[in-house]
């Protein structure tokens, strides 16, 4: 991807060589240090998603995974935001940056290398490989389409399908969010049936249903779905009611079977037929279904709150309610209001009722990763923005392992809390509103990939705070509640008259153990955090228990081209 420091690569030595420091007409100093090599590889030499760290690991994985894989045919792309490039992201950072396309045993793939020159050679810095398509099995887009002239009622032959009248699905999805939309349109259009089944009343309502003042904070760019993009209208920030009608019409417009106002029950899993026997409850009857594969989409900890076990609550004559619970300070007019937490929705919530002109103050428990809504934007805008195609952006997105990207992050966190954000940190600092940096210093994506918080994109809330407009009480714990509030862990106390927790949630398994069991439950992975390479664990990839999905490999399973 070409930035601002890009140079374009526009002749070489040959088709497959390497250009020389004359062809690129640029000075690169010599490294000293000898170059880190990563690996990242999805799905395309074995079926799973990996990083490799170092020679030594790269060149085991090779051995055991590269002549099954098929791995052939690697050609350097010169397609339009994928020719090669010249990056220089820092004074002390030069690379060749290349984009290529490759096949496999089973489908076809696309990768993307960088390069450093040193010792007087250009050696490998990362390396990418992904496998995009099954060869045998394209996605049914573009060219692909259905061509049929359907010569029946649309509307009936749509009822029939979404009862699953005269057959099954191959996969049902637990959860009509926005990942499990995204799933099952990716599953529908690689030929595998799938039912979402959505407890709500209407697809969206897990957006609807939420605080009124909540709207996404990340920008629109970053938040595409599969198929349909947002219109070019769409505003920047969607608010949470407006993505929940957008939902909506995404699952009728891709013809999405979902079940509304129904819950999964049980799923018990038949090791002999490698089936899984699912119990739904729908509005007015008990089906069962026989699939293969389960995919639970219920969000990160799966919507079960967190709510800390504090003493004498039942003494309090006051309400406690979860962040979850919460839509309006409309509800609280005229009342003393402390908010436990103090990441996004805390933030939220403390912003909504200083709007409504109530006494309300923030507990914040430990500290807080803050970066400013322009920061985090600016961070996006090089590659997700109006002139980069989606599916670009995402490639050099996935191209670099997350562990390479911690250390890129530790270099620009800090020169964003320094510049950019000096001033609302600043202002945090004075009145005792704890900051870090992150884990390791890297701001908020290790956050979000192992905790699911911990930040704060700042709308607003962080400047009402340091200008003292919004109370907050920093450090400590909670000691107990007494009658008319609270008391914390050096014998001050709050008066309140609400208590709400914005306190996360709770362990994604949980809702795996109430459908399935504790027996399929113990195989599984823990849900969300990395695992020992930098991936994320048990997310988009093998839970642990076979063909149970926290999310290509469906359909390759279905094929018979993958064993499970």
């Amino acid at each position: 991807m070409a930035t601002s420091d890009a140079k374009p690569i526009s002749s070489w030595d040959g088709p497959h060589q390497l250009p020389t420091t004359d062809c690129l007409g640029v000075q690169i100093p010599e490294g000293t240090s000898p170059v880190q090599v990563f690996w990242r590889d999805l799905l395309a030499l074995s079926w799973d998603i990996r990083t490799l760290i170092g020679a030594t690991r790269i060149n085991d994985y090779l051995e055991k995974h590269l002549a099954n894989s098929g791995l052939r045919d690697l050609t350097i792309s010169d397609k339009p935001w994928l020719e090669p490039t010249l990056e220089k992201p820092y004074p002390d950072l030069t690379f060749v940056q290349f984009a290529f396309t490759f096949e496999n045993a089973v489908g076809i793939g696309s990768g993307l290398a960088r390069l450093v020159y040193t010792g007087g050679v250009w050696k490998a810095w990362t390396m990418f490989t992904s496998l995009g398509s099954l060869r045998e099995f394209p996605e049914k887009i573009g060219p692909l389409r259905d061509a049929t002239m359907y010569q029946g009622t649309w509307t009936e032959k749509r009822r029939a399908e979404t009862d699953m009248e005269g057959g099954k699905p191959a996969v049902v999805i637990v959860g009509a969010g926005h990942s499990g939309l995204e799933t099952a349109a990716r599953l529908k259009y690689i030929g595998v049936r799938a039912l979402v089944v959505e407890k709500n009343a209407k697809i969206g309502d897990n957006w609807r249903h939420r605080y009124k003042t909540l709207s996404l904070h990340d920008t629109v760019w970053f938040d595409h779905l599969p198929y349909m993009l947002f219109p070019s209208t769409w505003p920047v920030y969607a608010p949470a009611q407006k993505l929940g009608d957008f939902l909506e019409s995404y699952a009728h417009h891709n013809e999405l079977d979902v079940w509304t106002s129904s819950t999964v029950k049980a799923a018990q899993w038949n090791e002999k037929d490698k089936t899984w026997a699912i119990t739904v409850q729908r509005r007015d009857s008990v089906r069962v279904l026989c699939a293969r594969h389960v995919v639970f989409a219920t969000g990160y900890g799966a919507g079960n709150p967190n709510v800390p076990d504090i003493p004498g609550r039942d003494k309090f004559v006051g309400k406690v309610i979860h962040s979850t619970q919460y839509t309006s300070a409309e509800e609280f007019l005229d009342k003393k209001v402390v908010v436990v937490g103090a990441c996004t929705s805390a933030h939220d919530i403390v912003h909504d009722s200083y709007n409504h002109g109530i006494d309300v103050t923030m507990f914040q428990r430990s500290a807080t990763y803050v970066i400013s809504k322009q920061a985090s934007g600016d961070s996006l805008k090089e590659l997700y923005n109006d002139r980069v195609p989606l599916e670009i952006a995402d490639h050099y997105t996935f191209s670099t392992p997350l562990a390479l990207l911690r250390l890129m992050s530790q270099r620009a966190v800090p020169t964003i809390a320094a510049t950019t954000d000096k001033s609302i940190l600043d202002g945090l600092a004075r009145v005792g509103f704890k900051t870090n940096m992150g884990y390791d210093g890297a701001g908020i994506f290790p956050l979000w990939q192992s905790r699911g918080g911990g930040y704060y994109i700042d709308t607003g809330a962080s400047r009402l705070i340091a200008d003292g407009k919004i109370k907050l009480k920093s450090g400590g714990s909670i000691a107990s509640f007494t009658r008319t509030g609270l008391r914390f862990s050096d014998d001050s106390e709050i008066a309140a008259d609400v208590v709400i927790f914005a306190t996360g949630f709770g362990d994604n398994r949980e809702i795996v153990k109430d459908i399935c069991g504790p027996d399929v439950v113990s195989k599984v992975k823990p849900v969300w955090g990395l695992d020992s390479e930098g991936e994320l664990s048990a997310i988009y990839r093998d839970s642990g228990h076979e063909r149970l999905w926290f999310a290509l490999e469906i359909k390759a399973i279905e094929e018979g081209l993958v064993g499970a």
